[in-house]
């Protein structure tokens, strides 16, 4: 998406112009990718080592449509080898949930399926799931929740692939699959906090996965300060007002600290 004013130049500035620009902040937007999770031992999906290094996707359609597939999928949601879940949060979630309950962040984004910013105290009507959640599972048809623990015991006694209880169709985690329409009102919600906020602040995304990474673009050209906190470079730093090489949990700690 081509930006509609010059970029601004990226700066390797410390933790206390974080914590400025928070405290200017009046409508901060918090964005979360992979990187505020792997402090928690989550592994990324893309890096050496991260989840698709490991064990390739599962497409929708091949969920869908091969029962193999599918129970292939189920084994390794209740084997718990993608990692995606229990776990605890850290230091980084933690400031983010301070940040909602001090009313300074209106929203958190995450394209992160783990659960970790409820598990952290951010209300569950500040929370934008881009991809879902791997701590339950849905109907396809009709939506109903199913809690895992529900569907666990009879996969692996009776190896029992999961249907609804309530119209029988098809049940899958709750997470958006490669080839899975992203999911509508996440996405507008996202959109709508993205063009009320005044910062855009995003912390351990590599902001390669569209449309999700969008969104600071977004921000930025509507008149928002940007700041990006990533290990890794992005391909948005240089538009960015503010850029830290940081580790996520020490970073917000220092600009968000617990009173």
């Amino acid at each position: 998406m081509p930006s509609s004013q010059p970029p601004s130049q990226p700066t390797s500035k410390p933790r206390a112009d974080l914590a400025r620009l928070i405290a200017d902040a009046r409508r901060l937007v918090v964005f979360t990718g992979a990187g505020i999770s792997t402090e928690s031992g989550i592994p990324d999906f893309r890096s050496p080592g991260g989840v698709w290094s490991k064990m390739k996707p599962i497409y929708f359609q091949d969920f869908v449509s091969d029962p193999a597939r599918r129970r292939e999928a189920w084994e390794r949601a209740f084997s718990g080898r993608a990692g995606w879940v229990g776990r605890e949060p850290n230091a980084g979630h933690f400031a983010v949930a301070r940040l909602v309950a001090q009313g300074k962040a209106t929203a958190v984004i995450t394209q992160n399926v783990d659960n970790l910013h409820q598990a952290s105290g951010v209300p569950a009507d500040k929370i934008i799931e881009l991809h879902g959640n791997a701590s339950y599972a849905t109907c396809l048809e009709c939506a109903e929740r199913h809690e895992l623990d529900e569907l666990k015991e009879s996969f692996l006694k009776a190896g029992e692939i999961p249907y609804c209880r309530r119209c029988g169709g098809l049940v899958k985690t709750a997470t958006i699959s490669f080839g899975q329409a992203m999911p509508l009102e996440p996405m507008a919600r996202a959109e709508a906090a993205t063009l009320d906020c005044d910062t855009f602040l995003v912390l351990g995304s590599s902001l390669v996965v569209h449309p999700a990474a969008g969104f600071p673009l977004m921000a930025k050209q509507n008149g928002a300060k940007l700041a990006i906190v990533n290990r890794e470079p992005t391909d948005l730093d240089a538009y960015a007002d503010l850029v830290l090489r940081d580790e996520i949990g020490p970073a917000m700690t220092a600009a968000a600290p617990a009173n």
